[in-house]
């Protein structure tokens, strides 16, 4: 007796397969997908980093990179590029970190070079106010869809320690206003500590 069409197993989505089940990206296609990265993130990359790791190149699920984000985040520099050497290195060893980092920066240098040459020349022009003031815009709403994005796997399911912890945080800093410092010095004891607590009811 075979089993009906609703027993077949559902389709793994591709930024849910398990880790061994994924490619080991190597250095070279580090370079080109932090390069794409670089080169398409205008008002911010974090977005960009986010699509081309999860959706395009299947290297990480949406967790594995919320992960990774808040680590880079308490580690000194900008977050997308502790991204960068801490997946490099992880996938490809050093010469993985150097490829991720320079497709990271390298692309976008040499534009901005560019850029602030043109904007010498021409940045009194009313027309390119008005055109940086709209690029603000746009860039505010990328950030903003980035955040209900990297958001969504932590509400689904049931509310848990960790999520709470967030919630505090994001009230402290974003809402209150409190400093930065002092707020992460309360509450980072307290995520890892729901972290650990986490992993071992899991």
């Amino acid at each position: 007796m075979t089993d009906g069409p609703s027993s077949a197993p559902a389709a793994v989505p591709p930024a849910a397969e398990p880790p061994a089940s994924r490619p080991t990206p190597t250095s070279l296609q580090l370079f080109a997908a932090f390069a794409k990265i670089a080169l398409s993130g205008f008002g911010g990359v974090l977005q960009w980093a986010r699509r081309v790791l999860v959706h395009e190149r299947n290297w990480l699920t949406p967790q594995e990179f919320n992960e990774v984000l808040a680590l880079c985040q308490v580690l000194p520099g900008p977050n997308v590029v502790n991204v960068s050497v801490v997946l490099g290195a992880r996938w490809a060893g050093l010469a993985g970190a150097l490829a991720a980092l320079s497709g990271l920066i390298g692309p976008p240098m040499v534009l901005m070079i560019a850029a602030g040459e043109l904007y010498r020349r021409y940045g009194e022009l009313p027309a390119l106010r008005g055109l940086l003031a709209a690029l603000a815009a746009a860039a505010a709403g990328q950030i903003a869809a980035t955040a209900v994005q990297i958001a969504e796997p932590m509400a689904k399911g049931r509310l848990r320690p960790s999520q709470l912890v967030a919630i505090a945080t994001f009230v402290a800093a974003g809402l209150l206003r409190l400093p930065l410092l002092a707020v992460m010095a309360a509450t980072l004891p307290m995520a890892i500590g729901c972290a650990v607590w986490e992993r071992r009811r899991a």
